[in-house]
């Protein structure tokens, strides 16, 4: 391409308090619902274990949404103090492509990758952001496991934060709706290829079986753009289950059970405050396709395009984040 007009967004990082609070808001849940069912039965106070459990069947039985214009106020307070923390660095590739998709007004497919241990980076659609131009970055929707839709309190969190469950129904939705959405393809799968000492520097991405999603935009005539997060991973430290037993359980239950720790050693705390750069590359433009029509040849042909854009977006940028050591391995 010609002309290509490129925009890069660097934050100052700032991991004191505030920021650190509101990561703890929103991540810290990750723990905080096993914690308290722990204090449930070791702290002896009646009244303490009535407030908690009250709170958490409260939170299970109201709208994910309560308490509606409040939350989201509250999930746009998180989002900024996050972008802080991170001392997030946003590159896009191709800015002006992106406005003529949203003045086309088509719904944009922003596949996020690596999963690590949490894909928190795409926190960085959330529209209050403004990262990305026009429809595109208002209409900004992450879609994740519907697993944290089923618990309480983070399925008010994440309902706050403008998030929804990644299953068929709802991107399908989302995307007739003409609303762009951020996801990992490679999704849980990938947490099982983290720790992999034969190969220290290698980093996995389970894309190679992952092509519901290019159906879905060929459905819609959605074009992918492949997104990169450079410093995910060493955000947590972790033990990690093997077998094929965890794999089949974690496809199953949509999370792998696991053991993490972050900031101050805390059991499923929150992420270290490490600098993250998140690049949007150049987007694969699919054409609008009836459902009927589409094939198994025209899938593949797609999604070999989008893998061999990651790839590429990957070495185009990994000297300088410092991953000149690093390589992809595609599963």
């Amino acid at each position: 391409k010609n002309n290509i007009q490129s925009k890069i967004i660097d934050t100052e990082q700032d991991a004191s308090f505030i920021p650190s609070l509101a990561v703890l808001c929103w991540l810290g849940w990750n723990g905080g619902i096993m914690w308290l069912t722990v204090l449930i039965f070791v702290v002896p106070s009646t009244i303490f274990k009535s407030v908690v459990i009250s709170i958490l069947l409260l939170s299970f039985i109201l709208p994910r949404e309560f308490p509606g214009s409040a939350g989201t106020k509250i999930g746009n307070w998180i989002c900024f103090n996050a972008k802080k923390y991170f001392g997030l660095k946003v590159t896009i590739e191709d800015y002006d492509e992106i406005q003529r998709y949203s003045d086309e007004d088509r719904a944009v497919i922003m596949a996020f990758e690596p999963h690590d241990i949490l894909p928190y980076s795409v926190f960085c659609v959330n529209k209050s952001l403004s990262i990305l131009p026009g429809k595109v970055g208002q209409s900004g929707c992450a879609l994740m496991t519907s697993a944290v839709f089923r618990m309480p309190i983070m399925k008010n969190i994440y309902s706050w934060l403008g998030a929804d469950s990644v299953d068929k129904a709802t991107f399908r939705k989302h995307l007739q709706n003409g609303t762009s959405l951020a996801f990992c393809p490679g999704g849980v799968q990938e947490v099982m290829y983290l720790d992999n000492p034969d190969s220290p520097h290698e980093i996995v991405l389970y894309l190679q079986s992952r092509k519901g999603f290019i159906k879905l935009a060929l459905e819609n005539g959605s074009p992918i753009l492949p997104v990169f997060t450079f410093h995910l991973d060493g955000s947590y430290g972790y033990s990690i289950p093997k077998g094929k037993l965890c794999g089949v359980l974690a496809r199953t239950i949509g999370f792998l059970p696991l053991l993490f720790w972050g900031r101050f050693y805390i059991p499923l705390g929150i992420p270290y405050p490490k600098k993250l750069s998140v690049v949007f590359g150049r987007a694969i433009d699919l054409p609008k396709v009836e459902k009927s029509q589409i094939t198994i040849e025209l899938v593949n042909k797609y999604h070999q395009m989008f893998v061999d854009e990651m790839i590429s977006l990957f070495e185009r940028h990994k000297l300088v984040e410092g991953y000149g050591h690093r390589t992809l391995k595609i599963c």
